[in-house]
């Protein structure tokens, strides 16, 4: 047990430094290509984020432990959500997270949750979305694919559009560019992302086997201890990115990586033997819920604009730290097999 405790500490080590770094080059390549932090961060920082999961997953779904491989996709989308609420009430955030100054996130956070439905309604229905296959994955899941191509592109020309707007009224300044060279900062962020998905594997497998030893099901394993490992780099990212002051990259970290979770059930299915959504508890379902009412808490956190914020007790960030909570309580209580 001594020497699983000391890899699950290196590992968590590697990452915090690795993700730390991440957020850095991301940052980088966010100025010198013009696409924004928003933009970036929901799909280029997300996704390298969002790595460990498929690695780890791949690896469960192989071993016939197809519960635990979705049960940490979607407990990792929660504690996504558990993270963006906790960072909201630290004090670099200064409670910007879930404020007007976030709403252009808005439309990334519905992508996600959108996702996060369609997989739901696959979960609470394996005889219609999650029965057939079409080329090896699940009808429910091609829906996925197709609503995440969709927001993508939505969040693209929205990100145009702003920019557009932002260059018609701002005044001529000159733009802070990011020291040393375009391929250092894309190396860079290649490296990083390469460390955090080597490493990722191993720190996951220390928490299983530490969550092993307590005798509770692979459900809840999954969405607690293995799902908390797996979304440790979003919440470095994110942190880190957040004492950066890239706001935008902090907040479409989370959100892109909800809804790269869902994309990552597409591999998944190809690899298990029959249709995934159809093969798993429908407790998996509950985390979905959860995850998706959580997000549309933090999206009108966003939007509503008209009561004064209160320093240390945010309401929207204490109701998702409370319905995170409750989502693991009730997927505890209902079996967690």
């Amino acid at each position: 047990m001594a020497a699983t405790i000391l890899q699950f500490l290196a590992s968590a080590g590697v990452i915090i430094v690795a993700g730390t770094y991440l957020s850095r080059f991301a940052d980088e390549i966010a100025e010198r290509t013009g696409f924004g932090r928003l933009l970036i961060g929901s799909v280029l920082l997300a996704g390298a984020t969002s790595l460990p999961e498929l690695s780890v997953d791949v690896s469960a779904v192989r071993k016939g432990m197809v519960d635990l491989a979705i049960g940490d996709l979607m407990g990792s989308s929660l504690f996504n959500l558990l993270i963006l609420a906790i960072l909201d009430l630290s004090v670099h955030s200064k409670g910007r997270m879930l404020s007007r100054e976030a709403a252009r996130h808005a439309l990334s956070g519905n992508v996600g949750a959108a996702l996060t439905a369609i997989v739901a309604v696959g979960l609470l229905t394996p005889h219609v979305l999650g029965s057939g296959e079409i080329l090896g994955v699940s009808y429910g899941l091609w829906l996925v694919a197709a609503g995440y191509l969709m927001g993508v592109r939505m969040i693209y020309f929205d990100q145009v559009a702003s920019r557009a707007e932002a260059t018609a009224d701002a005044t001529p300044s000159k733009s802070k560019l990011p020291t040393g060279s375009w391929r250092t900062s894309v190396l860079g962020f290649a490296l990083s992302a390469a460390a955090i998905v080597v490493t990722g594997p191993f720190l996951a497998e220390a928490a299983g086997a530490i969550a092993d030893a307590s005798g509770l099901g692979k459900t809840f394993v999954g969405t607690t201890l293995v799902a908390f490992s797996t979304s440790l780099p979003e919440l470095v990212a994110s942190f880190a990115a957040l004492r950066m002051g890239a706001l935008d990259l902090a907040i479409g970290n989370v959100f892109g990586s909800n809804a790269f979770n869902m994309m990552l059930l597409i591999p998944l299915d190809l690899i298990h033997r029959g249709p995934l959504l159809g093969a798993v508890s429908g407790a998996h379902a509950i985390t979905c819920l959860a995850a998706i009412v959580s997000t549309l808490i933090v999206v009108l956190g966003q939007l509503y604009h008209a009561e004064r914020r209160r320093r240390v007790i945010e309401p929207d960030a204490t109701l998702v730290i409370a319905t995170v909570l409750g989502a693991l309580w009730l997927i505890y209580w209902n079996g967690g097999t």
